[in-house]
């Protein structure tokens, strides 16, 4: 029920249309983004996932053109999320000084008359990146982090306070800011805007849309709202007959039922699932379902990691039964298998042959449709063995 409230299980479509990215849009709400761009950028993986290989173009003009379909905001946290829930946003929009980062609270008073110098840029020149708006400032450069400059920061805040809107991402992938007008669909800005309550009631409908079935903690997570806001909207659901309760077997915390959840026999899918994929981002809800326990190692020293830098799961069968290390080197047509282990959750009914063989397969379709022509398996993890004589 999980796998098919996030899209899992149609066959892959010979060719991805607009249709089959607004279903996966109607289903997940979401695509997480990271900056992060190993083989594809984050945001790219979950129409793969679900749909299969498909034209990029498809996706930059739900983002980046009008009539825009996703529009970028934080949900779960910087994503592209379905326009129509914009207005169910706002509230967000409107507690950016409780809610966002300090730095971008502080920049208005560190920097007088920045905020409105930047909205004026951004209304004149829009869409338009941080990077040109001309402001002169010295650069802090005692932070191993994000080195934003005040008018970037200022850009964020803007952002973050619905002020401005990204348009879309340049080749760079610097966010390009413009006026909301210039961004939503017209009848998107005309909604009226509902109070907190509502608001939180909408993204916790969706949430449940999206798990099938899910506790508290899940649902609270989708969108990062607030336990105590998110409880209340749960039993303004249940009243209404959105949320049924519900139990699973092993899990001793409250559950509940989205009213419309498919009930699939099976769910027969071979897919590889980026670690920001909204069917994993929540960990605790990844062990809980599938036995995984993932920790994203990118900030881990190398010599200090167990899996890899950047690890894909292999979704096989309604189970996770591998995770790989994986990179596109561009410059030799390669995606290199940097690591491939068997996942300890993993049926022990599944040999390692039989899951290497349903890896190198879908490694196979992955390559293929980012352009490399070949497939490197280096000699680290406990499949393989098993895979690289299969590539």
């Amino acid at each position: 029920m999980a796998l098919a409230a996030q899209g899992f299980g149609p066959d892959r479509c010979a060719t991805v249309t607009a249709r089959q990215l607004q279903q996966v849009i109607d289903q997940v709400a979401q695509f997480q983004i990271d900056s992060i761009n190993v083989v594809t950028r984050a945001h790219h993986m979950p129409l793969y996932s679900r749909r299969g290989p498909y034209d990029l173009a498809v996706l930059e003009r739900a983002s980046a053109r009008a009539p825009r379909r996703l529009f970028e905001y934080w949900g779960h946290a910087a994503s592209l999320i379905d326009v129509r829930l914009q207005p169910a946003l706002r509230w967000r929009m409107a507690r950016a000084r409780e809610e966002a980062w300090g730095s971008m609270v502080r920049v208005a008073d560190e920097h007088p008359g920045l905020v409105e110098q930047v909205l004026a840029e951004v209304s004149t020149h829009g869409p338009i990146t941080a990077r040109g708006i001309e402001y002169e400032e010295e650069r802090r450069r005692d932070h191993w982090g994000w080195n934003w400059s005040a008018v970037k920061t200022v850009c964020e805040w803007l952002l973050w306070s619905g002020q401005i809107s990204s348009a879309g991402r340049n080749a760079q992938f610097e966010r390009r800011y413009a006026l909301p007008e210039k961004v939503f669909p017209a009848d998107i800005l005309a909604v009226p805007t509902p109070d907190r309550a509502e608001a939180i009631a909408q993204l916790v409908a969706h949430s449940a849309r999206a798990l099938g079935i899910a506790s508290l903690g899940c649902l609270a997570d989708y969108f990062r709202l607030p336990k105590a806001d998110t409880a209340a909207a749960i039993a303004r659901l249940t009243d209404s007959g959105e949320l049924i309760p519900a139990t699973v077997d092993g899990w001793s915390q409250p559950v509940w039922l989205w009213h419309r959840a498919r009930r699939p026999r099976s769910v027969t899918t071979t897919v590889l699932i980026s670690p920001f994929d909204s069917l994993i981002f929540e960990r605790n809800r990844l062990k809980a379902l599938f036995g995984v326990d993932y920790k994203i190692e990118i900030y881990v020293p190398e010599a200090k990691r167990q899996y890899g830098y950047y690890s894909y799961c292999l979704l096989h069968e309604e189970a996770i039964v591998a995770r790989v290390d994986l990179k596109a080197d561009r410059a030799t047509g390669t995606l290199l298998v940097q690591s491939a282990w068997r996942e300890p959750a993993a049926p022990s009914a599944m040999d390692d042959r039989h899951i290497a063989a349903a890896l190198a397969g879908e490694l196979l379709t992955l390559a293929q449709w980012q352009g490399l022509t070949e497939v490197t398996v280096r000699e680290k993890g406990t499949l393989a063995a098993s895979l690289a004589p299969l590539l």
